[in-house]
């Protein structure tokens, strides 16, 4: 069997967040209609933006799960994390040297959360 990973992230507004994780990861939808624009993120792993199952989504719903960025290492964590913050990305744990290496953690407008970690 092949199969591709999607992570799916449930938004209020999927053309705005599109315009979100567009901007962040620098990238562009290979899918977009109304309600559900997806990324291809690299061979077999892709990111999709839905809205329309669930309305009214809250920042301040507390969220059980986080996509995580791997990337480089240290020094790229702490780039990525001065990048976001100039964007005004809201921040909601600073860079922290973890048993995992250098990670924070950021959320975007719905409040989703979005890790920034090292590679394995």
């Amino acid at each position: 069997m092949t199969a591709s990973v999607v992570s799916i992230v449930y938004v209020n507004d999927a053309p705005a967040a599109a315009r979100f994780y567009g901007d962040l990861l620098s990238l562009s939808p290979y899918l977009e209609t109304p309600g559900y624009i997806a990324f291809d993120l690299g061979p077999g792993a892709d990111l999709a933006l839905w809205s329309g199952q669930f309305e009214g989504l809250s920042p301040d719903v507390p969220r059980t799960g986080e996509i995580c960025l791997a990337v480089g290492g240290s020094d790229e964590v702490d780039a990525i994390f001065a990048s976001w913050r100039s964007k005004g990305i809201t921040v909601l744990q600073e860079p922290q040297d973890t048993g995992f290496g250098r990670t924070f953690l950021a959320a975007d407008p719905d409040g989703n959360r979005i890790r920034v970690a090292p590679r394995d």
